[in-house]
């Protein structure tokens, strides 16, 4: 017994043709769908991405808020010190807050000197008038 395989003939594709029209349609509907999956897609990581950011933002404030609390117990810890050394406690604690204050205003100087450097970005307006100058000296194309 042998067993015969016969070919299978392909159904022959029935063929139309559409107008152009109808081929300008079927493209624009088809960038239209492509367009609104990029955009679907899009927005679906930027949700994640908004998500994680979020999570990583109230990480930060969180650890911001903890070691602000560490500075002032260790503030605290070293007019204690000040006050186990022999001092009365308020002249310990206005120690602490003196050099505070002078450390804040030392930090605000410094601040203050840096910002006073800075200018206006003179890279970019000046790249910025060389465009706008080219775009006035071009010819426009003949059609």
């Amino acid at each position: 017994m042998s067993t015969q395989i016969t070919p299978t003939t392909a159904p022959t594709p029935v063929t139309h043709e559409r107008s152009l029209g109808q081929l300008v349609h079927d493209a624009s509907r088809d960038l239209s769908s492509i367009v609104r999956a990029e955009v679907a897609l899009a927005k679906a990581e930027l949700k994640v991405e908004a998500k994680t950011a979020a999570l990583g933002g109230a990480m930060v404030a969180v650890a911001g808020v903890a070691a602000f609390l560490g500075v002032v117990l260790l503030l605290f810890a070293i007019a204690y010190a000040l006050v186990a050394l022999g001092l009365s406690a308020w002249l310990a604690f206005l120690i602490v807050a003196v050099v505070l204050f002078v450390f804040a205003g030392v930090v605000a100087l410094v601040g203050k000197k840096r910002l006073e450097k800075l200018g206006p970005p003179d890279r970019t307006i000046r790249t910025t008038k060389e465009t706008v100058d080219t775009l006035k000296g071009a010819k426009p194309h003949a059609a």
